[in-house]
């Protein structure tokens, strides 16, 4: 019932308003996990975008402690409209995965993450998708 709820809060924030129902795991499938997908747009307002000192010193500082078991993380490129200005920037991204157990820690832990970057690179906001999936790390 935990997990259930847990699943629930996940696909909230996620800007899902329905309940989500946790997948069944086949037999050697794995458990029950939430994918989260982070998107990390590089351009700081009025200033120069994030450099790649700057990223890997947020991995090793806030994304790694707070992400112990791992994620994999890609470079992006992609469009964003700031809803305030209505206008649509293109910018460098960094897109990280991770694959997490169903539960409110979960989402905590990712929220801290974006939390944290939004406040030291002055971003409004770090895009999150989440999907359902049974793994096994």
């Amino acid at each position: 019932m935990r997990g259930l709820a847990a699943l629930a809060i996940v696909a909230s924030v996620a800007g899902c308003a329905r309940t989500v129902t946790p997948v069944a795991c086949p037999a050697g499938m794995g458990a029950p996990t939430i994918i989260f997908t982070l998107y990390f747009g590089q351009s700081i307002p009025g200033s120069h975008d994030v450099t790649e000192a700057q990223w890997r010193h947020f991995l090793d500082t806030t994304v790694t402690p707070n992400l112990p078991n791992g994620y994999t993380v890609w470079d992006a490129h992609g469009a964003w409209m700031n809803p305030m200005t209505r206008k649509t920037i293109q910018e460098a991204t960094k897109v990280l995965a991770v694959a997490l157990p169903v539960s409110q820690a979960s989402l905590a832990s990712v929220n801290r993450v974006r939390e944290a970057y939004q406040v030291q690179f002055h971003q409004q906001l770090v895009g999150m998708t989440t999907e359902q999936a049974c793994g096994t790390f």
